[in-house]
């Protein structure tokens, strides 16, 4: 890498629905309903929706998976989130994708030399 070279890379991220089977869910939710995170950008299918109270209960989370991470840290295996809904026994399963490379540069307005104080 050389020092001009100012890339980083994330990981594309798949939130999907997973519901016990004969088990009453009440978030609304259908087991196999998703949505996809590239980047900062959040798509979900044409047509589908979901509750933005399973979508909160994920969503702190995200960043971090998107980021390689050492081995032994439990965010490199703990994939599973329960629905906020204590009575619903849906859970949202994050699953990591592919990897997308983005420019420090594209991505914010503060350069790379402006945070060598943070250092």
């Amino acid at each position: 890498m050389t020092s001009s070279d100012d890339s980083f890379e994330l990981y594309d991220l798949r939130v999907e629905v997973v519901c016990p089977p004969a088990k009453r869910i009440l978030c609304g939710a259908k087991a196999g309903d998703y949505f996809e995170l590239r980047g900062e950008m959040l798509y979900l299918p044409p047509g589908q929706g979901m509750s933005i109270y399973s979508i909160s209960a994920v969503l702190p989370l995200l960043a971090a998976k998107q980021r390689k991470m050492h081995k032994n840290d439990w965010m490199s295996s703990d994939a599973l989130v329960a629905c906020p809904d204590p009575n619903c026994p849906s859970l949202l399963k994050i699953v990591r994708t592919g990897t997308r490379k983005f420019s420090h540069a594209e991505t914010t307005a503060v350069t790379l030399k402006g945070n060598e104080h943070l250092v």
